[in-house]
């Protein structure tokens, strides 16, 4: 194990960190705001980066999948612990434990919060904490990446490791230059909402923040009401078109650059994608039209949460906990699919679950007929067994933890609604869930434990389980082991 570069790679993404934070200094001295908590968090920042960056200097800077993957988790680690302690200094959140909470539902683009007054938190802090999903969304590490250069043939390993999805490919032959395209989609995007979000007459803060929530598909806002606040059809859909946007795989929209329209549009998981999300908006509408005055508003409201759930976004414009059942069973299945591998979306990944119907068929197909070759395809292409079997693998790991952490959290003594999908929320990156954490509650009332097992739920879940799961293993850190 090379503890030297995985301390070196650390020490770099906190000291990107503590640069960062500078914005939201600038926010809240042009609000003339208290900037206390941000330079504090900041002389914290430089101190660690400094610290991990000097302690053990790497004997060679090679390193291997395991050093990718702990250096990966680490720094989404130490970037939330640092990164709750503005709102503690602050005042605003008090609680350590519930600050770390609503820091790591930000970076991770959860948008789960304990908060019960979002309104009374001050302009900086506000934007430091949407901030924190934008970062989150292509995540700290790629952007790292894009700006520092490190050796080639390694940081591969880093990209893997951050870039949701079964398959990490590079757009183009070096990876550094791959970070630096996503980011350029990522920033044209978000920059364009904004515009249109000021056409629609939203003050500029309120846009900016909206179309950060959006880009790393979040879901904090800065209203009580959420989105809802605005009753605007108009924002509603530019915010609902642009979560869509946002949770299909970057990759296209790189193919659509270049005019390769072809391999854009051969995408079986994009015609999926837009597929449920078409058949949900409609059988939803259809479902809860006698709530609302007439089909077309049901309809608006459907498309909203569709695509808020779907992009595991979690704005929100209506109550959706109290839509029939059918409507509130279809939601809780499109936050566990999630949206596109290669997006800033949580969830399963539909790719993920196209496999595994592939794989599921080709294994019906062998037994009506042994001899047969039914090779698992995606975009008219074998899929490797490697690439399956690891797939099945994150899906039981995924039903697991579920399981396992459904059952730690019970001890709180809520209903099974709100326990299965406050962990199902938090480990897909959605925000809200079901019963007493639905669009109108929040995750205050949960126990400090409770709110660290959620926490770790929602790294585990942005993070794609693997690199939490090599954090904490013993094995990552013996000496003789090798990936």
């Amino acid at each position: 194990m090379n503890y030297g570069m995985i301390f070196r790679i650390v020490g770099r993404v906190v000291g990107i960190e503590a640069a960062v934070m500078l914005v939201p200094v600038a926010v809240s001295y042009i609000y003339g705001e208290s900037i206390k908590g941000f330079l504090v968090a900041i002389m914290l920042a430089l101190i660690v980066s400094v610290m991990l960056m000097t302690v053990k200097k790497p004997s060679n800077k090679m390193i291997f999948s395991k050093e990718g993957f702990a250096s990966v988790a680490a720094s989404w680690v130490v970037i939330s612990l640092i990164g709750a302690v503005p709102f503690v200094v602050e005042g605003a959140i008090p609680n350590y434990i519930d600050a770390l909470f609503e820091t790591i539902s930000g970076f991770t683009t959860t948008g789960s919060t304990i908060l019960t007054d979002i309104e009374s938190m001050g302009r900086g802090l506000l934007f430091w904490r949407s901030l924190t999903h934008w970062i989150g969304g292509m995540g700290i590490l790629v952007l790292m990446m894009a700006i520092i250069p490190m050796v080639e043939q390694y940081s591969m390993y880093i990209m893997r490791a951050e870039v949701p999805g079964p398959v990490a490919g590079k757009l183009v032959p070096k990876v550094q230059d791959s970070s630096k395209i996503l980011y350029i989609i990522y920033v044209a995007l978000t920059v364009l909402e904004t515009i249109m979000l000021l056409l629609g007459k939203m003050p500029l803060y309120d846009a900016v923040i909206h179309a950060f929530g959006t880009a790393g598909t979040g879901g904090f806002s800065i209203k009580n009401e959420s989105i809802g606040y605005y009753n605007s059809a108009y924002i509603e859909i530019v915010i609902g078109i642009f979560m869509a946007l946002f949770g299909i795989n970057f990759n296209l929209y790189f193919f659509m650059v270049l005019r390769k329209f072809k391999l854009a549009f051969r995408n079986e998981e994009l015609y999926t994608y837009l597929g449920v999300m078409l058949f949900s908006m409609v059988t939803i509408a259809l479902n809860i039209r006698r709530m609302y005055d007439g089909f077309g508003l049901a309809l608006r409201r459907a498309f909203f949460q569709v695509c808020s759930i779907m992009s595991t976004t979690g704005y929100s414009t209506a109550d959706f906990d109290k839509w029939p059942q059918y409507s509130r069973i279809l939601i809780l299945m499109l936050m566990f699919s999630g949206a596109c591998a290669g997006s800033t979306a949580g969830g399963m990944k539909l790719s993920r679950i196209i496999v595994l119907l592939h794989a599921a068929q080709s294994e019906i197909k062998r037994l009506l007929r042994p001899k047969s070759y039914n090779p698992v395809m995606l975009d008219r292409q074998k899929v490797d067994q490697a690439t399956i079997t690891s797939t099945m693998v994150y899906f039981f790991l995924y039903m697991f933890t579920i399981a396992i952490v459904s059952i730690l959290l019970s001890f709180d003594n809520f209903n099974a609604e709100t326990t299965i999908t406050s962990v199902i929320t938090c480990l897909s990156n959605v925000g809200p869930g079901l019963s007493l954490i639905g669009p109108s509650g929040n995750f205050a009332m949960f126990s400090w434990h409770s709110k660290l097992l959620l926490s770790l739920c929602m790294l585990f879940g942005r993070l794609e389980i693997f690199p939490m799961l090599m954090l904490f293993s013993p094995y990552t850190w013996k000496r003789s082991s090798k990936f």
